[in-house]
């Protein structure tokens, strides 16, 4: 060619006096041509040197090689953890991969999902931090082939993967009454959310068993450094209601240590603190927090292995929930009640 633009699909097809159509169909292979034909237009691809677009040639099949992630955040460390693990596995499998962080915005989540399902990514993975309201559920299920990781969308019938969420909350409890606390105050995220009802509800299943009279007070918000800090100060000005605090994300048990530590309370002099997630450095504060550890890796492998293993012709199979263990890491910052 005496120009510098690339060659095209229909120099090709100029060249071997074919339709372009012939010419793209060859390539994807879904058409069978007479041998001369199909070596007229391989000589035509060879003089030409003409390099196929891969991208052009997996859409004209009908799949984009490509998985759509919707996060709520990248700044928090449980959120940049997980995409990274998505990414590997992606990576290991040879796929892309786009990301969308919504902010955690409801307005966000109904944009990227509906923007997504139409921009022809092979599959979503999906991150909520917050209750949905029905819509985003009815939404999922119009798109099809999104996996739910981390927080449930209860009206969406897709394949949900979770951490073992009650088993945290049990070994949290199961710690602490352990070492004697039967006054604790559990610190959750929203309400509704299914992790903040499965953690609290393993906690008293811990602390039940111990036959004992116990006594559990809630203060639900957000999975944020602020609202730790609000808890703490919540805490303070009722007086210390409790001797032993269960702080269910890394963001609130470090807004909440640093109100605590500000104010003077020991940690755990004057009240015990187990966390949740302990993706974050806990073990460097300065009594280094007990935490219970999600496997945020294994969750965003499996992610995308549930992703492609999902046989999505068969609807009755596809609504399923998969639970990821989790463990506790034993650090110094629960110790038996002070004497009051």
């Amino acid at each position: 060619m005496s120009d510098n633009r690339a060659t095209s699909l229909k120099d090709v097809a100029k060249a071997a006096g074919v339709s372009v159509t012939t010419v793209s169909r060859l390539l994807n292979g879904s058409l069978q041509l007479p041998l001369d034909t199909k070596e007229r237009i391989e000589k035509a691809i060879r003089d030409l040197r003409y390099q196929p677009n891969p991208h052009a040639r997996r859409l004209s099949r009908g799949r984009s090689e490509t998985i759509g992630l919707v996060v709520p955040d990248i700044a928090n460390p449980f959120f940049a953890t997980f995409v990274a693990a998505v990414e590997q596995e992606a990576d290991r499998r040879g796929l892309g991969l786009s990301l969308h962080v919504t902010l955690n915005r409801p307005g966000r989540e109904v944009s990227y999902v509906t923007a997504l399902a139409r921009n022809h990514v092979d599959g979503l993975i999906f991150v909520t931090n917050h209750p949905d309201d029905g819509e985003l559920g009815a939404l999922i299920n119009q798109t099809g082939k999104v996996v739910i990781v981390d927080e449930d969308v209860p009206s969406a019938m897709v394949p949900k993967l979770f951490c073992d969420n009650e088993e945290g909350g049990y070994l949290a409890g199961r710690h602490l009454a352990d070492h004697g606390h039967r006054r604790v105050v559990y610190i959750g995220g929203p309400k509704d959310m299914i992790s903040t009802r499965r953690r609290s509800s393993g906690l008293e299943r811990a602390l039940m068993e111990r036959g004992e009279p116990f006594e559990v007070t809630r203060y639900e918000g957000s999975f944020t450094v602020e609202f730790g800090r609000q808890a703490a100060r919540r805490f303070i000005d009722e007086g210390k209601p409790a001797t032993g605090i269960f702080a269910s994300s890394d963001e609130i048990a470090i807004g909440l240590i640093e109100v605590l530590l500000a104010e003077g309370v020991s940690v755990p002099g004057e009240v015990s603190v187990v966390g949740f997630d302990d993706v974050g450095p806990l073990h460097l504060f300065a009594s280094p927090l007990t935490a219970i550890r999600q496997p945020v890796r294994a969750l965003g492998g499996r992610a995308l292995g549930l992703l492609l293993e999902t046989n999505w012709e068969e609807p009755e199979t596809i609504h399923s929930e998969e639970l990821l263990p989790v463990e506790i890491v034993v650090r110094n910052s629960v110790a038996p009640p002070a004497k009051q």
